[in-house]
């Protein structure tokens, strides 16, 4: 059956086309020059319009686009369009009953699988989604028509909410299921740690995301939720206990978090590892070899003896050596430099020591060439990198045979060994679950590591907790940036926060979250505190009472409280602190640098040298060439690390904080402080 406009219709309308059949499936319009052949399944909707004598017809199809056939007889129109019409209508029908099916059976696997005893996580919310998309490509009918027919309604209008509201609905399904673990299992989390978890802890121990982040303020109970993590995993069968793989940046946090498994899982499968073991046990398994750790990585004293050796040598053998560690030293990090031979002054070997494993580790760290450490480099900096690379590498080449003297391996080598390994597949991960500590303290390296490891196994959910505010070791090659782009590097995941302090009053926290915050490339997170404090728990004071403050201290601090003394450097050690022990016995002082007394906490603390100047908090910006070329980018953000350094600082005390700065030569972060209420005294 067809229509035609009549020949004067279609001199009038001037339109391309001027006839439409009807055909199977489907309808063809088409003129002298154009054909278009609309089926069924992209029809939208049909219209018929009168005009002053000729009828018009009006196809609507996918997209919003309209085909009109102009110029047709009236009467031979309306006949035209009923006849069409209950074709395309009985078609519809028949079709809907296609999709009716369909869509029961889509809708019944998105009940299925978003009403399971489990978390729905992102890729199980990609894959509902997916399989949305990919079930209604195979729909017969349009979707702009789906929902006029009544069998197809309630399932299409799930499926809908699923595909265009989808992060809701997976926020309200994973809210409640929390909701039901929290009260199905909530022996679990009154006993799993020594002290019963709350709300925020228990939110983060169960999220079942591939990668789950846990930013956790000081003192807010970051290893109690890694350990309540894998017995969670147990609990639920999600893994067995060698499928689980602790890491902790020490050997020390990594046998306190061993400790605590046994003690609280009863598990002894499950050990905690650091990065370096785990190395170790990847380059065992994954080849023939059995690497040993130079006793140089764990001797701090004949690493340095033997870097200062080989320096001294240089400098007193080659006049060239000399002339360049002069000119490094005085210029880039602005030492005074004695005349004469330098490299023999006891001071400058003492600072120099410390640089020099530094800049060697950075090195080693780095992995490649001095060839490629040179083209890597920003052009602005590269001639003068070049040069001291040219002074290191004697440095490097005595470490290296050093290494082959001792048939041992450095921490950096071993690194670089596990991850070759990793990528040419000579090693089949046995973990499903790795847990890392301290996160905000990974290195490139390191995450290059884990990336390697879950790389080979995709399957690998990683679990961190960490806190940027705590991010304190540049220096050494950290890099803030892995923990605030956490899921750029890692992959898509979620992030929680953990929102109490179960460390220090709610005057230290507020003084301490304020300081923290002026820098605002700082992620925000709520840290609320059990108990109150008054507003001399931080209090400014002039750093020469310091003597007497101890002599009053001695008088109500109890004999079961700790001291914590801090200084920004080691040798800012106050001298008073040698007869301590003898002028105030009864207290427990303790004294270390800030980066030291991460991890540690103490009743009372005294931070000391709040100063301008060399040796002052903060420290100058000063790093030399090799330190700009192979550290991460410092921040913007004038005294970023710097600024969390004290804010670790802080928080190391649980009732009270001074904070010792010489009023003639203030530091910056004085006035800072005394803008945020923190009051400043003469005496104690």
């Amino acid at each position: 059956m067809e229509l035609k406009s009549t020949q004067i219709g279609q001199r009038l309308a001037q339109h391309p086309y001027n006839r439409v059949r009807l055909l199977n499936a489907g309808i063809e319009v088409s003129g002298e020059n154009h054909q278009y052949m609309i089926p069924f399944n992209e029809l939208i909707d049909i219209r018929c319009k009168r005009g002053i004598v000729w009828g018009e017809l009006e196809f609507e199809i996918i997209g919003e686009q309209v085909v009109r056939l102009h110029g047709t007889e009236w009467k031979q129109t309306q006949h035209f369009y009923h006849y069409l019409n209950e074709k395309w209508q009985q078609w519809s029908a028949e079709m809907s009953m296609v999709s009716a099916e369909v869509l029961t059976s889509l809708a019944e696997r998105i009940l299925q699988q978003t009403t399971q005893d489990a978390w729905l996580s992102l890729r199980n919310l990609a894959a509902i989604r997916e399989s949305i998309t990919q079930q209604f490509s195979s729909l017969p009918l349009p979707l702009a028509r789906i929902s006029s027919f009544q069998n197809c309604f309630s399932q299409y209008q799930l499926c809908q909410k699923w595909l265009n509201q989808s992060q809701r609905c997976r926020t309200q399904i994973n809210e409640k299921w929390c909701e039901s673990v929290l009260s199905r299992y909530a022996d679990f989390f009154q006993n799993v740690e020594s002290s019963a978890l709350n709300y925020s802890q228990s939110l983060s121990v169960i999220n079942g995301e591939d990668n789950v982040l846990v930013l956790a303020g000081a003192g807010s109970g970051k290893t109690s939720v890694l350990v309540a993590r894998a017995g969670w995993l147990l609990q639920r069968e999600l893994a067995k206990p060698e499928q689980i793989l602790l890491l902790a940046f020490g050997r020390k946090a990594a046998d306190e978090m061993n400790e605590r498994i046994q003690l609280r899982l009863q598990q002894e499968n499950i050990v905690a590892k650091t990065f370096h073991a785990l190395a170790l046990q990847i380059i065992r398994e994954g080849s023939n070899k059995s690497p040993v750790i130079s006793e140089l990585e764990t001797d701090t004293q004949k690493r340095q003896a033997l870097l200062l050796e080989e320096w001294r040598e240089q400098c007193s053998s080659k006049k060239a050596q000399a002339k360049g560690w002069r000119e490094w030293l005085s210029d880039e990090l602005q030492w005074q430099i004695p005349e004469g031979e330098f490299w023999h002054d006891e001071k400058i070997s003492h600072k120099v020591s410390a640089r020099l494993e530094r800049w060697l580790n950075l090195m080693r760290m780095h992995g490649g060439s001095q060839k490629d450490m040179i083209e890597n480099t920003d052009e602005e900096i590269r001639d003068l990198f070049q040069k001291r690379i040219r002074l290191m590498a004697p440095l490097l080449k005595v470490w290296k045979s050093a290494l082959k003297e001792e048939g041992a391996v450095d921490f950096s080598g071993l690194i670089h060994q596990a991850i070759n390994l990793l990528e040419k597949g000579r090693f089949i991960s046995p973990w499903k679950h790795i847990l890392v500590d301290e996160f905000q303290d990974i290195s490139p390296l390191r995450a290059k590591l884990l990336q390697a490891l879950r790389q080979q196994n995709k399957q690998t959910a990683l679990f961190a907790v960490g806190d940027d505010w705590q991010a304190i070791y540049r220096f050494s090659g950290a890099e803030l940036n892995l923990t605030t782009s956490f899921q750029h590097y890692f992959g898509e995941g979620d992030s929680c926060a953990l929102d109490t302090t179960y460390r220090f009053n709610e005057r230290i926290g507020d003084i301490a979250n304020q300081f923290i915050l002026q820098n605002p490339a700082q992620l925000d997170k709520p840290l609320n505190s059990l108990t109150k404090g008054n507003k001399r728990s931080v209090v400014l004071l002039h750093e020469d009472a310091l003597e007497r403050l101890l002599d009053k201290m001695s008088g109500y601090v109890l004999d079961d409280e700790t001291i914590l003394i801090l200084a920004r450097y080691h040798y800012l050690k106050p001298e008073i602190l040698n007869k301590a022990q003898t002028r105030w016995p009864k207290l427990n002082i303790k004294f270390m640098t800030i980066h030291a007394s991460k991890g540690q906490q103490a009743d009372h603390v005294i931070i000391c040298g709040l100063n301008q100047g060399k040796d002052g908090f903060p420290a100058p910006a000063r790093e030399s060439i090799i330190e700009q070329a192979l550290l991460p980018k410092p921040e913007e953000f004038e005294h970023a690390e710097e600024r969390r350094l004290l804010y670790v600082a802080l928080t190391r005390a649980k009732q009270q904080v001074w904070l010792l700065y010489n009023p003639e030569n203030p530091s910056d972060f004085v006035e800072d402080l005394r803008e945020l209420g923190v009051p400043r005294q003469k005496k104690p």
